[in-house]
């Protein structure tokens, strides 16, 4: 969880009490590390975005936004699926 604007930071902690906290149990509140690290900067590794803008037939988005709603996702993740699907399959 974020630190709250104007919380103070926590103290710095070793390697070794961090290892320690790294080791307890999922459950244990003792075992957050949240407080110690910064998450401003986190990405996950092979999954960076980059937008893009395409232009769809009103017909065709009138069909995605149909199919999106009957499996129960947005526009953008019907989209997503599909073309991973295809994509996997090629």
């Amino acid at each position: 969880m974020a630190r709250a604007k104007g919380a103070p930071k926590p103290a710095m902690i070793t390697a070794e009490e961090f290892d320690r906290l790294a080791d307890l149990p999922a459950d244990d509140p003792g075992g957050d590390m949240t407080p110690y690290l910064d998450l401003s900067k986190t990405r996950r590794p092979g999954r960076e975005v980059q937008r893009v803008n395409v232009d769809f037939p009103v017909d065709l988005l009138r069909a995605i936004d149909r199919e999106a709603r009957r499996i129960g996702v947005t526009r953008q993740a019907f989209i997503k699926l599909r073309l991973a699907d295809t994509l996997v399959n090629i």
